[in-house]
């Protein structure tokens, strides 16, 4: 018992965020009988806050995987177990049960499936790596029995592979596998795909998550790439394919899923609506969106004012050599005129203790950016915002973006945020009343910036105006605060020059 629990190590879902308690299983990169290395990813979780790639602690050959890909799982629950001492006597005699085999039982296996060969070797073999095992069962082989696990596992695999040929050749009305041999045909191995059968296929992290996104399988996805590695442009030439037709596929393709080509009712039954699990990130957010509404008493204002001045000087700083290579837009301008407008107003930057019934002012500002992405809503934020030159803002900004948009936000990138910026402008919308970020006291919505009759100099002109939205927790900002911090952004906005003035 204890050289099996030695042996073998097994890895719990961690924390990877603070107070997190699950996170679902969205891929496995490796599979029972593949050598892993300390540090290397072995699978994407998506916890509440954003989707994690784990790396495993330990070298040696994975064993077990505890739960399928889409599984909800407890932190603290064990997900995988690897085999850090692969082909020792000690594992052999163990059987294949991680650290809770009944000693007694566990010889049992090799003795019978090999003793002879294992008993006329034991003289000669101990030597040179083998190790004696208990009395009368002579010595057992160090690493033979266990590395066929990756040739023998497909073989168990065959009848479900075959069965699958069959069940897409009956969907695309041929009733044959994609190899024409049918549930019992003989060449239903043989037309499938290296790849159905072989080794998981080849195709870095961000190239898997893209063919989640997308709904491809990477096993039906021909590689491109060096040694055999699938590309971003391979999955999506999968999904630019034609949809095929009737007709058998030819020798070594699988194809993808179609529809039965029976006819049916023009709506089948429940197509009229479609049910989505709610989970991950989106559980989170609707779990915090109803805890900040009903726990903070929300109030928000509006401020629409000229904004065309700050459009202009976009346009200069986009040709400004000091700023070359840096994505100068809008929301660089609007959070420095926060950042400015906090620093006139420190009250607004600050949050709610209820168990202790403290107003805890923050003076340093993690400037939160709402984020569409196809998980949902995230909002990572800027650390020490108010420290940033106008350079290191619009780079910090555009890294956050970018990352979030490719789905790699971390949780840690999420945490700690004072306030937030949701700009609804980019969807064509004028404002709205958005909610507080828990733990958070306001967020200002930034509307669309769109020209207007507008008296500028005494005049009616066509100028570029926009509205502004301040949604403020009334327990620490009462009206007057929240009025002014809202009339100090649009005064910046309105007056760029005063970036300077009111420094």
């Amino acid at each position: 018992m204890t050289e099996n629990a030695s042996r073998f190590r097994e890895f719990k879902m961690p924390d990877v965020g603070e107070g997190l308690t699950e996170a679902e299983i969205l891929k496995w990169y490796v599979q029972p009988g593949d050598t892993v290395t300390d540090g290397q990813v072995v699978c994407e979780v998506e916890t509440a806050k954003a989707a994690v790639e784990l790396p495993i602690p330990y070298d040696g050959v994975v064993h077990e995987l505890r739960f399928p890909e889409g599984t909800t799982v407890d932190v603290g629950q064990v997900i995988i177990s690897v085999d850090v001492a692969p082909g020792t006597a000690s594992g052999e005699a163990s059987g294949e049960t991680v650290g809770g085999a009944a000693s007694g039982e566990a010889p049992a296996a090799p003795a019978t499936a090999a003793p002879a060969p294992a008993a006329q070797a034991s003289a000669e073999e101990a030597p040179k790596g083998r190790t004696p095992v208990l009395v009368g069962y002579g010595v057992t082989e160090t690493s033979t029995r266990r590395r066929p696990r990756k040739t023998t596992a497909p073989a168990a695999q065959v009848p479900v592979q075959q069965a699958a040929a069959a069940l897409q050749g009956e969907l695309n009305g041929n009733g044959t596998g994609a190899g024409g041999g049918g549930l019992n045909g003989s060449r239903a191995l043989a037309d499938v795909p290296p790849g159905a059968l072989g080794p998981r296929p080849l195709a870095k992290p961000p190239v898997r998550k893209l063919a989640k996104d997308l709904g491809v399988d990477l096993a039906q996805v021909r590689p491109t790439g060096p040694d055999g590695i699938i590309t971003r442009d391979d999955v999506r030439a999968v999904v630019a394919a034609p949809a095929p037709e009737t007709a058998p596929a030819p020798a070594g393709e699988v194809l993808p899923p179609v529809a039965p080509v029976a006819p049916v009712a023009p709506v089948q039954s429940g197509a009229r609506e479609t049910r989505i699990p709610v989970k991950g990130v989106r559980k989170a957010t609707a779990a915090a969106m109803v805890g900040s509404a009903f726990t903070a008493p929300h109030v928000t204002e509006f401020v629409t004012f000229d904004i065309s001045r700050t459009m202009k000087l976009v346009e200069e700083l986009k040709t400004d050599p000091d700023l070359a290579g840096v994505r100068v837009n809008p929301l660089l301008l609007i959070a420095r005129a926060l950042l400015v407008a906090v620093r006139r107003n420190p009250g607004i930057n600050a949050s709610w203790d209820e168990a202790n019934q403290e107003i805890v002012q923050k003076h340093y500002v993690n400037l939160g950016i709402a984020a569409a992405t196809p998980r949902g809503l995230i909002v990572p934020n800027v650390k020490d915002a108010q420290d940033k030159t106008l350079p290191e803002l619009a780079a910090a900004l555009g890294e956050l973006v970018s990352v979030a948009r490719e789905g790699k936000t971390t949780p840690a990138a999420m945490q700690g945020g004072t306030i937030t910026i949701t700009n609804v402008g980019v969807f064509g919308i004028d404002s709205g009343t958005p909610i507080l970020n828990p733990g958070e006291s306001a967020i200002l919505a930034v509307g669309a910036i769109k020209l207007r009759p507008w008296v500028h100099k005494g005049k009616v002109k066509p100028r570029q105006v926009t509205t502004l939205g301040l949604s403020f927790d009334h327990r620490l900002i009462d009206g007057e605060l929240g009025s002014r911090f809202l009339a100090d952004v649009a005064a910046i906005l309105e007056q760029p020059k005063k970036l300077i003035t009111w420094v």
